[in-house]
């Protein structure tokens, strides 16, 4: 005769222990993933910024370099790009990029969260890269040359005139890639960096509860995507990057929820 499965419990006081009374190491793992996502969104915006430049450089070598570049990385699964940086750097190189711990001015850093920093920063870079070009080539060709008629070099014009004005065309993407760049830290607990997944792997391991570790996990990249997005529609606003007067009236919820009025599709 067989026995009936046994009905799991839901434990909700360790639920609410891990939403609102969590320890130290998950605090440090929140940390981790709040510092990862911001560095490798910075560098990727700085080599997507370079990425896109170089498309529109009249040297040929640049152009097929960005263009290789942008391919590859978009073209491959993230999560094999960041196995091939920590391991496969190592394999190409000879000698070990990413140790265990690196000293950086007094500090002990960990080789997985450097490494893995580096690898969402390239992947974000490939993604910038397009998202930046988009920016530029939405602004009219005679802002450029208007500049360059009034002795500016290129250059100056270039970061003068013309990114000002793509930047209120690239301001949004960013913004919703960096709210992926947060989800997309979790991918790190594979190459063994502990931020707010591994944590969540931790507990699930030592408990066997995973439905309250992964439920809770989830509402925090909830708020922490929700915050972001907050900002992101104040930083929109200063830019007036409000073009349809329904999504201004239907406030940053609406918004982040990514909903566009019939009207405008």
């Amino acid at each position: 005769m067989s026995s009936l499965p046994v009905a799991i419990q839901f434990d909700w006081e360790l639920f609410g222990e891990r939403i609102f009374n969590g320890e130290g190491v998950f605090w440090e793992a929140l940390v981790t993933t709040v510092y990862i996502a911001v560095i490798a969104q910075v560098l990727g915006v700085v080599l997507g910024l370079i990425t896109a430049l170089a498309a529109r450089s009249p040297v040929r070598v640049f152009r097929a370099l960005a263009w290789t570049y942008t391919l590859v990385i978009r073209g491959t699964p993230i999560i094999v790009q960041i196995f091939f940086v920590y391991f496969g750097a190592n394999l190409f190189l000879g000698f070990d990029l990413f140790p265990r711990e690196v000293g950086l001015f007094g500090l002990a850093l960990s080789g997985a969260v450097i490494a893995g920093t580096i690898a969402l920063a390239i992947n974000e870079g490939a993604y910038m890269a397009e998202i930046i070009r988009s920016g530029i080539d939405s602004v009219d060709d005679g802002q450029l040359e208007a500049g360059l008629a009034v002795g500016m070099p290129r250059h100056m014009a270039m970061r003068r005139i013309v990114l000002p004005q793509a930047a209120r065309v690239i301001i949004p993407p960013l913004g919703n890639q960096f709210n992926s760049m947060i989800k997309t830290t979790s991918l790190l607990a594979f190459i063994g960096v502990y931020e707010l997944f591994q944590d969540s792997q931790v507990g699930y391991s030592a408990t066997f509860k995973p439905v309250e570790y992964f439920v809770s996990v989830a509402l925090w990249y909830l708020l922490l995507t929700t915050l972001w997005s907050l900002v992101q529609v104040r930083i929109e606003r200063r830019l007036g990057r409000h073009d349809l007067p329904e999504q201004r009236e239907k406030g940053p919820i609406w918004r982040t929820l990514g909903r566009v009025p019939e009207e405008a599709r």
